[in-house]
């Protein structure tokens, strides 16, 4: 999980990333994010909506294994993040990491 972190950290930093539920959903309608990440705890509806966009648009989704105070700690934010959508992984090898490990998943969890 500390890989996972670091990547998602990097790719906060350098790369093009949407932070919160409404906004990542946004972007799954409109366009097609390269990964998307919901918290442990994302509440069931933004979770079951989030689900179903990245099933249509077939984007992977990760679901964190930390809590949404953890994965806003590891965006370097001070508020809790349900869900983010990276579009630029930028210098991050969030996606390789993922594969490697074989955590990311195209249908919902």
């Amino acid at each position: 999980m500390i890989q996972v972190d670091k990547a998602i950290r990097i790719a906060v930093k350098t790369g093009k990333v949407t932070i919160g539920s409404k906004k990542t959903i946004q972007d799954l309608k409109k366009g097609k994010p390269k990964i998307v990440i919901i918290a442990s705890n994302c509440p069931a509806n933004i979770k079951s909506e989030i689900q179903y966009y990245t099933k249509l648009s077939n984007t992977p989704l990760l679901v964190y294994a930390g809590n949404s105070w953890e994965l806003g700690s590891v965006c370097e934010r001070l508020h809790m993040v349900a869900a983010l959508a990276i579009h630029d992984p930028g210098d991050s090898d969030i996606l390789s990491i993922l594969s490697e490990e074989g955590s990311v998943s195209a249908e919902a969890k």
